[in-house]
């Protein structure tokens, strides 16, 4: 097995090598990494070619150099020469400058790596590198520089590169870099990420050598994942990881799997979201004139708040506790506000939700509750809020908390007039500051601006709102996509506290209890420590000189990181939030489940995915985990690009059931369709009318054994809708005639003439369906041949 050495434990690699003379390294990905995903991705900042076209070149340039000159090594001229075969000279070596340009603005030196050249320099050791590159040693060196800057440049005392000895490391250049460095095999210590070229290949010549293994497993699937994710998020760009680095030299110490998951996978998000945010607040403070007070909003700001804090612990934020319920408890300035509100969310919550948003005390909420009729109770309401007294005193009572809310902002960062307050919150839709503002700016006097992680409005305000990502960045269907599972990232940012209700007099923040468990408290905070690890060390891991590139790099890496948690969550990172809950009011006593695997088992069976997609799930793509990426790929596919992918389209074949309808008077024979939903289970469905027809289902014909997950009734219109309903199916009540159940849900046919009997029973109005979901297991032999005469024969037989 090849010696190994971990990327943190570079900059000590020589501390117990005391005979060692020259160091030898690899190059890319050992001292030079890119931010992107893979080499190739650079080829997509090409103008003028394609990636491929540039991949295609390659290969006949290679191919060309082995057929006519027996060497497979070939230098990026060679390849230009391929790729541009009727361009002359000039425009070539302009295409091959604008490549190595690229390769500038993207590369940067890796801070370990770097930290072991500085030690070897101490020591008096000499540094080569070593490379398999069709770049010449002087274009590498010149990379080099402009990269990662002179002193690093310094650092290297000849480059051998097999462009130019047309051998690669596997086919002797590292024995044409012992001959021309007069240094022995055993006083040569050479390390490379590549197993085969570096390790091995070393070790034929005596050599000592380590392999640099530079992620750990599931970091490396996780990057592999990302860069699928990233594909489909930023579809025909490149695929940036400016962060694998950081994961490189931080991930391999890391046991514990909730700072894991904190440090490689929230750090990656939300510091160049910190970045961002410091370079807005500059824009801002320029434009506008005045102060800029960064505003956390919590909860929800908690991490921001602290990764900002983390990687600029000079200009740290205020932790601000403005809730959706008090920026809109402060924005009843006038009636038209009062009106706005309540026919935006009559509807949406109970009454006594709508009353105390609208600042009505319990005993006033309470005599206007029982007051209103059992039926158009919600117009009645609204009439009700309409009379004068009650208007003037949702009025009165809103300026009051507005007086407040500007107490306790006074208290906390003393704005000026002319300042301005960044409100800076994960988002989606700026709901905080679409109330706070107009009265903020007329109590305080200040400009407000809010700058979001995530930003899609439902209606353009026109107010000073920018989203890290936003509709300049990524079009609607993407941010449709991030937004339907922020759930997950909220529950990992918010603070261990509960959601603020009001303000006292002197400006102390009053709040609601918190409804979340300790226990997910304590796993949150475990997660949040990793994140600021992240923000705190990772400059450390990289070295660069031009950083023109990095906000469009940071960007496209974060978008991808979230869209891989979001969508194709890992089973270490699941088993962090498994018991994770998901307080629906921010702050208040009502609570669900983060997502809850068993219920999607059973819509997946029941109904297959496209009645999952419609589903109001707070993570729906980790409860399809464990049932193939498959399932996840499409969900992220049709989320991403909004694709109009209906119930028929997942019907691409089926199985034709005979049944028999009856009528009390009648019977009818006839068949139904069943269509496959998941994992082998099929959907018969049946039109029963308004609780008219029995039905029975002839499985006797065609199966020996099977499992019949449920029966059940639902509205016709329900099962047909893009989206679910509230309305519960009805569970049938189905009798067994020559059938016997031998276990929960696995069932035995006698015979032919076995069937399942369902009578007519159903709760609602309206036409309704059966549905009953089955699930195959063996079929009917024919009448020769004998059958499986118990569930184990049965289940030997499958």
């Amino acid at each position: 097995m090849a010696d190994t050495i971990l990327p943190h434990e570079l900059p000590t690699a020589l501390e117990t090598r005391a005979g060692v003379r020259l160091l030898s390294l690899d190059c890319f990905d050992t001292l030079l990494w890119r931010d992107t995903h893979a080499p190739r991705d650079i080829f997509r900042l090409l103008s003028g070619t394609t990636p491929q076209q540039r991949m295609w070149a390659e290969t006949r340039a290679r191919r060309s150099a082995l057929l006519r000159h027996s060497r497979n090594e070939v230098s990026i001229e060679e390849i230009y020469a391929e790729l541009l075969p009727n361009a002359d000279a000039a425009t070539r070596a302009a295409a091959v400058d604008a490549e190595i340009d690229a390769e500038a603005r993207h590369c940067f030196a890796f801070g370990p790596t770097v930290a072991l050249m500085k030690a070897a320099r101490e020591r008096g050791i000499k540094t080569v590198i070593v490379s398999d590159t069709y770049l010449s040693g002087k274009q590498l060196r010149e990379l080099i520089r402009r990269a990662a800057g002179d002193e690093v440049a310094g650092l290297i005392d000849t480059i051998f590169a097999s462009s130019e000895h047309k051998l690669s490391k596997k086919e002797g250049l590292l024995g044409t870099m012992l001959r021309k460095t007069s240094v022995k095999p055993e006083r040569v210590l050479h390390i490379g990420d590549n197993c085969a070229a570096d390790h091995d290949a070393a070790r034929r010549h005596g050599i000592p050598a380590l392999h640099l293994r530079q992620f750990t497993d599931g970091c490396a699937q996780r990057l592999r994942l990302e860069a699928a994710t990233g594909a489909m998020v930023d579809a025909g760009g490149a695929v940036f990881q400016p962060h694998r680095a950081m994961l490189a030299a931080g991930a391999h110490r890391i046991e514990d799997a909730a700072e894991a998951l904190g440090h490689n996978v929230l750090g990656p998000v939300l510091v160049p979201f910190a970045n961002w945010l410091e370079q807005e607040a500059e824009a801002l403070a320029a434009t506008n004139g005045g102060r800029v007070h960064m505003l956390f909003l919590m909860r929800d700001g908690h991490l921001p708040r602290r990764i900002h804090e983390a990687a600029f612990p000079a200009r740290a934020g205020h932790a601000i506790e403005l809730s959706r319920f008090t920026a809109t408890a402060a924005s009843f300035r006038d009636e038209a506000a009062v009106h706005d509100y309540v026919e935006a969310e009559l509807g949406n919550g109970t009454p006594e939700d709508l009353l105390r948003q609208l600042l009505f005390p319990p005993e006033e909420i309470a005599e206007i509750v029982n007051a209103l009729p059992e039926k158009a109770q919600l117009g009645a309401l609204a009439k009700a809020l309409r009379a004068p007294r009650r208007m003037a005193a949702i009025q009165r009572r809103s300026q009051a908390f507005a007086e407040r809310l500007a107490t306790y902002l006074r208290r906390e960062c003393d704005p000026q007039p002319g300042d301005t307050l960044l409100l800076a919150d994960l988002g989606y839709n700026g709901t905080v500051q679409n109330h706070a503002e107009p009265v903020l700016r007329a109590l305080l006097g200040v400009h407000v601006a809010g700058r979001y992680l995530l930003l899609r409005e439902q209606a353009a305000t026109g107010f000073d709102k920018r989203g890290f990502m936003d509709g300049s960045t990524h079009d609607a269907d993407t941010l449709e996509a991030f937004a339907a599972n922020v759930a997950v990232l909220e529950q990992l940012c918010t603070a261990a506290q509960g959601s603020v209700i009001d303000y006292s007099d002197d400006g102390s923040p009053v709040r609601a209890g918190n409804s979340i468990k300790g226990r997910q408290s304590e796993t949150r905070e475990r997660a949040q420590r990793g994140a600021i690890a992240f923000a705190r060390d990772h400059a450390q891991a990289i070295i660069r000189t031009n950083d023109s590139a990095r906000a469009e790099c940071e960007r496209s890496g974060a978008a991808a990181a979230l869209a891989r948690l979001m969508f194709l969550p890992q089973p270490e990172e699941l088993a962090v939030l498994t018991r994770f809950e998901h307080d629906v009011n921010l702050g208040g006593s009502e609570t669900v489940k983060l997502f809850d695997p068993e219920i999607a088992k059973a819509g997946l069976e029941r109904r297959g995915l496209f009645y999952l997609k419609g589903a109001d799930r707070m993570y729906l793509p980790a409860e399809l985990r464990g049932h193939g990426l498959p399932l996840n790929l499409t969900l992220l596919a049709q989320r991403r690009f909004g694709m109009d992918l209906r119930f028929a389209d997942f019907c691409d074949h089926g199985i034709d059931v005979p049944i028999l309808l009856a009528d009390g008077r009648d019977v009818a024979a006839s068949s139904i369709r069943a269509t496959p939903t998941h994992n082998g289970h099929y959907l018969a469905t049946i039109p029963v009318g308004e609780a008219q027809y029995a039905v029975g289902l002839q499985f006797g014909k065609l199966y020996e054994w099977l499992q019949i997950v449920s029966a059940e009734f639902v509205p016709v219109a329900d099962f047909l809708a893009e989206k679910p309903s509230d309305t519960q199916p009805v569970e049938a009540m189905p009798t067994l005639e020559g059938m016997e159940q031998v276990a929960p849900h696995l069932f035995r046919c006698t015979g032919a003439d076995s069937f399942l009997m369902v009578p007519p029973h159903t709760n609602f109005e309206g036409p309704a369906m059966l549905a009953v979901a089955f699930r195959p297991l063996v079929a009917r032999e024919p009448a020769s041949s004998p059958a499986p005469t118990s569930a184990t024969e049965a289940a030997a037989v499958r």
